[in-house]
């Protein structure tokens, strides 16, 4: 948790909010690769795409 909130401060701090979608679409993507890696989820997350 400490990480996050020392994420926060820098980007607070430093002006660098363009960084948070950024973020936040790369821990979208990392959250599909793991639960498409052998589970039931995984067809119908293929289907989206």
């Amino acid at each position: 948790m400490s990480f996050l909130k020392e994420l926060w401060a820098f980007l607070r701090i430093r002006k660098k909010f363009w960084l948070l979608p950024i973020l936040l679409l790369m821990t979208v993507f990392g959250g599909l690769i793991v639960l498409t890696q052998g589970s039931a989820v995984a067809p119908f997350i293929y289907t989206i795409f």
